[in-house]
């Protein structure tokens, strides 16, 4: 069982993270505009495009294709957004150093055969030496699709952007310092964890680019108010924050001991349900269903009939459960983007996400009305998080903020109890 006291105890929470994450969700802001000067110093802002291109394929992993989904949640139906992950692995070869290699970099993409001069292929690598996506970036160029792409400057993916006529841009790497030396070694070292910003670095170039390709119809200063609002909520969700004040650690000891149904309504609630669900198996080892409103009240209802959904224990009641384990738990989590809605106790837009009551006023949508009844129905405890702000991407940009930092904090006091 977690003891939340830890998430009250910043010495113990900087002794557990030692690969800096509170550290790098912190300078999130920081990163989006690096990312869009050196985006316009690549010359992204001398871009005069065309038109826009019948398809956007974006290869890469990870946070790369968290990052195509958001974009896809962005644009619409107007233009196709197809993330590209990985179809193949072969065993990668180590460096000149002999370092152990990761095992990304032995990953491989295949271009869609209907993929051509109409389309547009994004690859964005936060290591830059995949050379999968080299060779994607081959067959693209040789097939006479646009080719961008994002890599860290000097890489081999960088230099060989060159050789296909891409467009370059850099990849906003981590300026934090190393991991700390007296950590124990990492149990997979050819799998580690994701710079838990990395999905900024990845999300800012790629916005920037379709705002120019006009794929989206996001205001001229919408990434700017993005890196703010993502400095206002590493303010609120700081680790010297008490728990009752910082929603980031309330919203991890909410979870702690549960099996996480991460449930969504609308396209930007649902991308940032699918990165939640990513963040906590990364970050906090915990495994989380992640699914939109209407079709997944159908496809978890068996969560809800089965052992993790009864509200009581069928078992004797009176026998001695000192030394057995806690039983686990369904929790609902369900995120929304309610623009312009704020209700008369709704705190203000800089206090992030919203916690939704019971009785709270607001409309809700037949569907919403039935997850509560479900959750209801099976002693479930629901708990419902809206964004209010009217823009989509801040909107997102607000629940992935507040949901990042629950993930590291909850894997960090995991950790530590």
């Amino acid at each position: 069982m977690l003891d939340d006291t830890l998430l009250d105890d910043p010495a113990a929470l900087q002794r557990a993270d030692h690969d800096r994450a509170l550290l790098a969700l912190a300078g999130a802001g920081a990163r989006v505009r690096t990312a869009l000067r050196q985006a316009d110093a690549a010359g992204l802002d001398r871009l005069r495009p065309d038109g826009r291109p019948r398809a956007v394929l974006v290869a890469g992993h990870g946070s790369a294709l968290t990052a195509a989904e958001i974009l896809a949640a962005l644009a619409g139906s107007a233009t196709l957004i197809a993330p590209l992950p990985p179809t193949e692995a072969a065993a990668p070869r180590a460096d000149r150093a002999g370092a152990p290699p990761a095992f990304t970099a032995g990953l491989g993409w295949q271009l869609p055969g209907w993929a051509g001069p109409l389309d547009l292929l994004v690859v964005s690598s936060a290591a830059g030496g995949e050379q999968g996506l080299i060779g994607l970036a081959e067959q693209a160029y040789a097939r006479g699709c646009a080719v961008v792409v994002t890599a860290p400057p000097g890489s081999p993916l960088a230099e060989a952007a060159l050789q296909v006529r891409a467009l370059p841009l850099p990849y906003v790497g981590t300026v934090l310092p190393d991991e700390d030396p007296t950590a124990a070694p990492a149990a997979e070292p050819d799998l580690p964890a994701e710079d838990p910003a990395a999905l900024w670095s990845h999300l800012t170039p790629l916005l920037a680019l379709a705002q120019k390709l006009g794929l989206t119809q996001l205001p001229y200063d919408a990434l700017p108010a993005v890196a703010d609002l993502l400095d206002t909520a590493a303010v609120r969700c700081r680790p010297d924050a008490a728990a009752y004040t910082n929603p980031a650690k309330g919203l991890a000891a909410r979870l702690a001991g549960t099996v996480p149904l991460l449930w969504a309504e609308g396209p930007v609630a649902g991308a940032a349900a699918a990165r939640f669900a990513a963040q906590l198996a990364d970050r906090a080892g915990r495994p989380a269903l992640a699914g939109a409103l209407p079709q997944v009240l159908t496809a978890h209802r068996g969560m809800f009939t089965g052992q993790l959904g009864a509200g009581a224990d069928p078992d004797d009641f009176f026998r001695d459960r000192v030394e057995e384990p806690d039983p686990l738990h369904l929790q609902v989590l369900l995120l929304r983007h309610l623009p312009g809605t704020d209700g008369p106790e709704a705190a203000p837009e800089q206090d992030g996400p919203v916690e939704v009551t019971e009785d709270d006023e607001r409309p809700r949508s037949f569907g919403v009305r039935r997850a509560h009844r479900l959750a209801a129905a099976h002693d479930v405890r629901l708990t419902e998080y809206a964004s209010t702000l009217a823009d989509p991407l801040h909107a997102l940009a607000d629940l992935i903020a507040l949901t990042d930092f629950a993930a590291v904090y909850l894997g960090l006091a995991a950790a530590q109890s």
